[in-house]
């Protein structure tokens, strides 16, 4: 919501503050009646106090001055019945109470300030946002894309988990990632991610190419030459089930590159636990709009999701790429593999922010088991779902980490009409 949201949803809320306001009043009206009713020698006007300190806590310093004049007026108005305004006794209790009254005022105007600049920082955050984590557009060619994005800060908008989606010449390209940490330094990696991702979208020919740009933009004090070498792709074939097959047959083309070992691998994860540098896990994918596959470069992220009739499809890459920024702690070479995506299928992609999701005994969410059970239709209705389930998984309705979704429903291609005979 924008500056204007925000001050609509504060005078939203003044209508039950105005309410709150008989609070005050009544107390100063049964301590008032109590103290001209008890023996000489029993005094109430130190609960008098109450009434202003009370208006402090949810109205602001005109109104809390004026029920701390009252409540004033009301202590001199038992002074003048039960004897003097002069009376020591009373003297006290009234310059007791105007004091009182003047530091919650006080107290109720730092209030006020303090409240008027959190709604200035919620809309800079706001703006913030639209700059770095733009909306995806509803259609993308043939597709039709939904996000969503759930903030672990508190009163937060954006952390660090990032997507963007960019058109090419040939098709659609989307990126969704994870930085490492939380808080502004996140912020600031992620908007790096996104600035050089919208950057090199429309000019890298594939997404090997677009990773190694990506690398070089995140981690630009590491020798390439050393710690990123380019990568070398090999043709292989699309098997029917998605997988590359190591024989070309008559699936289709995908470009396939050999990757690290399992023993690379072991040693990479042992390495990032000594490295002190930010990296960023993140999924590339790109949708040519002519024939119905997606082709995928992963850098470490959770695998995405293929919905399909009712089944759900795990894209596991062969052979994924280190985090971004972390090339040069092993030697990698980038794969990208294609998998088949008809019309009607919905590709889900997302963060671990959604698998570390834990509920009351520690279980984590269970994304595919839930998206497997969605019987919905559209991606929009599906992150719906799936965003009130997570929430609901949770003990306390909040995440412990940032999480983001992105679903891309490919549609089916227009119907021609042929042409009417005579």
């Amino acid at each position: 919501m924008d500056l204007q949201a925000l001050r609509a949803a504060r005078r939203r809320s003044l209508a039950p503050r105005h309410a709150l306001l008989a609070v005050p009043f009544a107390m100063i009206a049964l301590v008032t009646a109590g103290d001209l009713l008890v023996p000489p020698d029993v005094h109430l006007g130190p609960f008098l106090a109450a009434a202003p300190a009370v208006t402090a806590s949810f109205a602001g310093p005109r109104t809390t001055g004026f029920i701390g004049a009252v409540a004033v007026l009301a202590q001199v108005v038992v002074a003048m019945v039960r004897g003097s305004v002069t009376d020591l006794n009373h003297t006290f209790q009234i310059i007791t109470l105007l004091l009182i009254s003047v530091f919650v005022t006080l107290f109720a105007h730092l209030r006020e300030v303090h409240e008027k600049q959190l709604v200035q920082l919620r809309s800079v955050a706001e703006a913030a946002q639209q700059v770095v984590l733009r909306p995806l557009r509803e259609r993308l060619g043939p597709l039709r894309v939904a996000s969503v994005y759930l903030a672990a800060a508190a009163d937060a908008q954006i952390g660090g988990d990032l997507y963007a989606a960019a058109r090419t010449s040939h098709g659609s390209r989307l990126i969704i990632g994870d930085v490492r940490g939380k808080g502004l330094e996140a912020v600031g990696d992620a908007a790096l991610v996104l600035g050089a991702f919208r950057a090199a979208a429309h000019q890298e020919a594939d997404l090997p190419g677009l990773v190694d740009y990506l690398e070089r933009a995140v981690a630009p004090d590491l020798d390439q030459s050393h710690h990123s070498p380019q990568p070398h792709r090999t043709t292989t074939s699309l098997r029917p089930d998605g997988h590359p097959g190591s024989s070309p047959s008559s699936g289709i083309d995908a470009q396939v590159g050999p990757g690290p070992g399992a023993e690379t691998e072991d040693g990479f994860e042992a390495d990032v636990d000594d490295h002190s540098e930010a990296f960023i896990t993140a999924a590339l994918i790109d949708i040519p709009d002519l024939g119905h596959i997606v082709q995928l470069v992963s850098c470490g992220h959770p695998a995405p999701l293929l919905l399909r009739g009712g089944r759900v499809i795990p894209l596991e890459v062969d052979h994924p790429a280190p985090p971004l920024g972390l090339a040069g702690l092993a030697e990698s070479q980038l794969a990208m593999q294609s998998y088949p995506f008809e019309p009607g299928d919905i590709l889900l992609l997302y963060t671990d922010g959604v698998l570390e999701a834990r509920d009351e005994a520690g279980g984590f969410y269970p994304l595919a088991e839930r998206a497997a059970a969605w019987t919905g239709t559209g991606p929009r209705a599906l992150l719906s779902h799936l965003r009130d389930d997570l929430l609901a998984h949770t003990p306390t309705g909040t995440l412990g980490d940032d999480a983001a979704m992105v679903a891309i429903e490919r549609l089916p291609a227009p119907t021609r009409r042929g042409a009417s005979g005579p």
